[in-house]
């Protein structure tokens, strides 16, 4: 018998849950979900036929009672009515979500998309010449390509000089 407050879990046992249960439990869950979705689909039928009510309360005891299962603390006994609170949808119609709609990007995603642009057309205009950088790159490359003419010259009258100085000293 351990002594103090926390158990220590050394040395003890693993516990592993049989593969038969997992399967039973995923088994279960799929039949929930059929049920479920007849379910659903099934007050989807009533409630056509329930519109033309005089007093609307069944559409009122349907919404407390699906508030009552995600209900916490208070909320299960006391029901409360706060004008500011909007419940969320957890499942919306196919026809009411719209293909067009772009998913909204949160500010740093659109940050980074404003980055790649302006580095795309950083790059574009570097690339045709236009920015400093560039001009600067082309000057290098010019006054780079002067002195390897000048150099090739000199080469080219240095090897002209030797062949002159050869043919006359051999003559």
């Amino acid at each position: 018998m351990p002594r103090g407050k926390y158990v220590n879990h050394k040395g003890r046992n693993r516990n592993f849950t049989n593969p038969e249960e997992l399967e039973a439990q995923r088994k279960k869950d799929e039949e929930e979900k059929k049920w479920r979705k007849t379910r659903e689909q099934g007050s989807d039928d009533d409630d056509d036929d329930e519109e033309g009510n005089e007093d609307g309360e069944e559409d009122d005891s349907d919404e407390s009672d699906s508030g009552d299962e995600n209900a916490k603390g208070a909320q299960s006994v006391i029901q409360i009515q706060n004008p500011n609170r909007v419940a969320k949808k957890s499942h919306r119609k196919v026809n009411e979500v719209d293909e067009d709609d772009e998913p909204q990007l949160t500010r740093r995603e659109k940050e980074e998309l404003e980055k790649q642009r302006a580095a795309a057309a950083y790059q574009k205009r570097h690339a045709e010449g236009k920015t400093a950088q560039a001009k600067a790159d082309l000057a290098r490359l010019a006054i780079i390509k002067q002195h390897r003419a000048e150099a090739a010259a000199r080469r080219e009258a240095e090897k002209k000089d030797k062949e002159a100085k050869t043919k006359s000293g051999a003559s």
